[in-house]
């Protein structure tokens, strides 16, 4: 055959074919690929997620900048934040995390149930204070194991941790305004139905899906309430009831990077089903002297910040990150530029006690922090601005019990007005 001949010629140019599909299939499978698909508005799967999340450090700068694209796309320049009190209902517990200091037995010294004289007087304070929020956060379940709880419980009149936590949202919700955020732990539909009628939101982390973390010197060793499907499965009735949920990632207490994907993956999934994913923590692990945990390594900011971007490319650019300010209190400011949007509950009254150890950023300060980077520091309700503004596929997660509340105190935008902010 003839050189040039069609035949050969015909051949060349599918192998050249074959060849350039080859490479671009390359290409958009690499670090730039993914993002540049992310940014299109494409899905993102668990493999992109995998090679996301391994990308050396040169690929860091660049997953940022696309979150952070995102980011705007979805929220403009505005990040907000809800000015809160903290509730710790009771701190006692059926299950003790390897990395929980707040869970504690009954022979305990500082094992404590607030009576509804202590709840009322922590809400009014926040009231006095501005506060719009009242997150309620207990211990899962106590009374299941523990005989001096059951005694407290019939002391006021319950049976259940859950029954007297409804009865307290109730009380705070009638007498100081204040709306709770509850954080119960798993429930099932009746107990999520009944407090729905009392709070503006729930909430529960996800933590992980890691199964590993249950066995024997794992995070969650003999803890019954962390198994991932029974969490989902709350989040999921949860949606099904129309209530807007608070959850998240815990990072550093044994995960893989491939599992924070995973957790995120899930999360996005649920999200899909009835959109009641109203806000995803990232959230990292701290040391602390009292913890079986003490003795592991902590995630680095730069950890952080490459799974911030992550959980940013993966929900996509209308869902609500957050990342705790007062556990990275000297680089904070940096997660704005890996995707987050708000930076969860600060309290003028009370403190975190989850990190007890771990004071609250100064709301002046941390607005400054937001204007150096370009953005405006905003206050919302715990229910967030697109659940309150009932956006296309966000309606109906009002309760009547605190609908005219939120009308009141929220503007057009679904964020606290203006001249309802503290500083």
């Amino acid at each position: 055959m003839a050189e040039g001949s069609p035949k050969e010629t015909g051949e060349v140019q599918v192998t050249a074919n074959i060849a350039g599909v080859e490479l671009d299939a390359r290409a958009a499978s690499g670090v730039a690929g993914i993002l540049d698909r992310a940014l299109v508005g494409e899905r993102l799967t668990p493999d992109d997620g995998y090679r996301l999340i391994d990308a050396d450090a040169t690929d860091l700068a660049s997953m940022m900048a696309a979150a952070s694209e995102l980011r705007d796309r979805g929220h403009g320049r505005v990040v907000t934040y809800s000015r809160k009190v903290f509730i710790p209902l009771t701190n006692l517990c059926r299950q003790k995390c390897g990395y929980c200091t707040f869970a504690r037995g009954p022979r305990d010294p500082i094992a404590h149930t607030m009576t509804p004289d202590d709840v009322l007087a922590v809400a009014r304070a926040g009231a006095r204070q501005g506060c719009k929020e009242a997150l309620f956060s207990l211990g899962e379940r106590p009374e299941e194991i523990y005989e001096d709880v059951r005694a407290d419980l019939a002391r006021f009149g319950h049976t259940t941790t859950s029954s007297y936590l409804r009865e307290m949202a109730e009380l705070v919700l009638r007498e100081t305004g204040l709306q709770p955020h509850i954080n119960q732990g798993l429930m099932e539909r009746d107990e999520i139905v009944s407090l729905r009628e009392v709070s503006a939101s729930m909430g529960m982390m996800l933590e992980t899906v890691s199964l590993r973390l249950h066995e024997k010197g794992g995070a969650h060793w003999n803890c019954p309430g962390k198994v991932p499907e029974e969490r989902l499965r709350t989040m999921r009735i949860a949606g099904e009831e129309k209530v807007a949920w608070t959850t998240g990632i815990l990072i550093g207490i044994g995960e893989t990077r491939e599992e924070r994907v995973d957790s995120l993956i899930a999360i996005r999934d649920l999200h899909d089903e009835h959109r009641q994913i109203q806000e995803v923590i990232v959230q990292n692990f701290r040391v602390k002297e009292d913890i079986a945990m003490r003795h592991r390594d902590e995630p680095s900011v730069f950890e952080m910040l490459r799974t911030i971007a992550m959980a940013r490319l993966i929900l996509g650019p209308r869902m609500n990150i957050q990342a705790p300010p007062n556990l990275t209190p000297d680089a904070h400011g940096m997660y704005l530029l890996a995707g987050i949007n708000d930076w969860g509950g600060i309290s003028p009254v009370t403190k975190d006690h989850i990190n007890p150890e771990r004071p609250w950023p100064n709301l002046l300060e941390l607005k400054e922090t937001c204007a150096d980077a370009g953005f405006e520091l905003r206050e919302r309700l715990g229910l967030y601005p697109e659940y309150v503004r009932e956006d296309p596929g966000y309606e109906g997660f009002i309760s009547d019990g605190v609908r005219a509340r939120i009308e009141r105190l929220t503007d057009t935008e679904g964020l606290v007005k203006r001249e309802e902010q503290r500083w």
